[in-house]
């Protein structure tokens, strides 16, 4: 157990265990975003910022499911580049289950939500997400995908990001007060948005109608730099995390 309140603990299981899979800082670049025109999407920030947001582990080899919609584990037929058997049908229902060789330890009161790649498109196959108490739990979880599609390959290639791990306060959801409250209620935040509003719809008009000034700045940047409708920039404003990787201890 660290003694460090921040240590995210990976424990490795078994001995000269492979190195195939292995956690680490969620990359920005996404395929669908690399292949769109002018790669627009990388101006959306809270898009990048989701990506990094957590640690991944990746496929250790290429495979192909096939799901002929029965509830049974024989009902998924799995074929593999080559021999695996971290990958495998063990709940049935079109579920592909990835082996995870790690024992994770967060810090008291934190949890792991175990996910799919943020904004990691995949046809056919849908991951699934669970949340898990790994600041007392002495066992191991897996991370499964669901097929969505019947009689239809889906393919994953080695490499392919297929968990993304996310620390959690426990009770940060259900701390929270909700409420609805007319923005009349805070004239200051009613005025910016009403600049907001008005400057966005200004912009979209000159797209529209080719305006040159207006096409030659491409898009509009305030959030994506971290500034306030009047100017003032914000200084806690984030535009790339520095998610640090998992050191790997000498052994003992």
């Amino acid at each position: 157990m660290s003694e460090n309140a921040n240590e995210l603990i990976a424990y490795s299981l078994h001995p000269n265990q492979p190195a195939d899979v292995f956690p680490e800082p969620a990359p920005i670049p996404r395929d669908w975003m690399d292949n769109a025109h002018q790669r627009h999407p990388y101006r959306c920030l809270p898009l990048v910022i989701a990506n990094q947001c957590g640690w991944v582990l990746r496929s250790p080899v290429g495979f192909e499911a096939y799901w002929y919609g029965g509830p049974g584990k024989g009902d998924l037929e799995l074929r593999f580049d080559r021999p695996d058997n971290r990958i495998v049908s063990h709940f049935g229902s079109g579920v592909i289950t990835f082996t995870i060789p790690f024992l994770f330890r967060t810090p008291p009161g934190i949890n792991l939500w175990v996910k799919g790649p943020a904004n990691w498109i995949k046809d056919g196959v849908q991951p699934l997400e669970g949340v898990v108490e790994t600041d007392w739990l002495a066992s191991t979880f897996t991370m499964n995908w669901k097929m969505t599609r019947v009689c239809e390959w889906v393919r994953f290639e080695q490499g392919d990001p297929f968990c993304m791990l996310v620390p959690v306060p426990r009770g940060l959801i259900e701390g929270f007060v909700p409420r609805v409250v007319s923005i009349e209620s805070e004239p200051e935040l009613k005025k910016q948005y009403k600049q907001w509003e008005e400057s966005r719809s200004g912009f979209l008009v000159g797209l529209t109608s080719q305006n040159p000034e207006v096409v030659a700045r491409g898009w509009q940047k305030d959030y994506f730099q971290g500034k306030t409708i009047d100017g003032k920039s914000v200084e806690s404003h984030q535009t790339r995390l520095s998610v640090k990787p998992f050191q790997e201890s000498p052994k003992s």
